[in-house]
């Protein structure tokens, strides 16, 4: 039985707010219709964010769509769900949250080779709004370049 490709969702807005230092990949404890709107590409990692409380990781304000075949068994949209990691990383993490000033935020979440939720979580600094315009800036010069090289050829 050939399987289509479970769409992967982005955080698009963290690139653009932020500098990433360091990536994690992070099991996520879902329910079953959570897996079933996820499967669909309902969900959005817009605002969200990741915050280690008691010893454990947990991702905040990311929004999976109600599964649409789903009764009364459907979940919250928004709750708090648990990430699952190594205790020695969330110990790494939740040092350099204290000591810096950084956060972590979702990137991604997708599904693996073996079929199984996975999410990416970065240790970020906040950008200020000059390294933004110029992010922008060399876009837009990236953007005319290739332009540029289209025409030539």
């Amino acid at each position: 039985m050939a399987r289509g490709r479970a769409p992967e969702i982005k955080n698009k807005k963290a690139f653009f707010d932020y500098e990433i230092l360091e990536r994690y990949e992070a099991g996520i404890e879902l329910k079953g219709t959570e897996v079933k709107s996820l499967r669909e590409g309902k969900a959005n990692l817009r605002d969200s964010f990741v915050r280690i409380e008691n010893g454990e990781a947990f991702l905040f304000n990311a929004y999976i769509a109600p599964y649409t075949h789903g009764n009364l068994f459907n979940h919250e949209p928004t709750r708090r769900r648990k990430l699952l990691l190594h205790k020695r990383e969330i110990k790494r993490l939740a040092g350099k949250v204290s000591e810096k000033g950084l956060t972590i935020v979702p990137l991604r979440i997708y599904f693996n080779e073996r079929g199984k939720a996975k999410v990416e979580i970065a240790l970020v600094k906040g950008k200020k709004k000059y390294d933004k315009r110029e992010a922008i800036k060399r876009r837009e010069l990236e953007r005319e370049a290739q332009k540029a090289m289209k025409y030539y050829r």
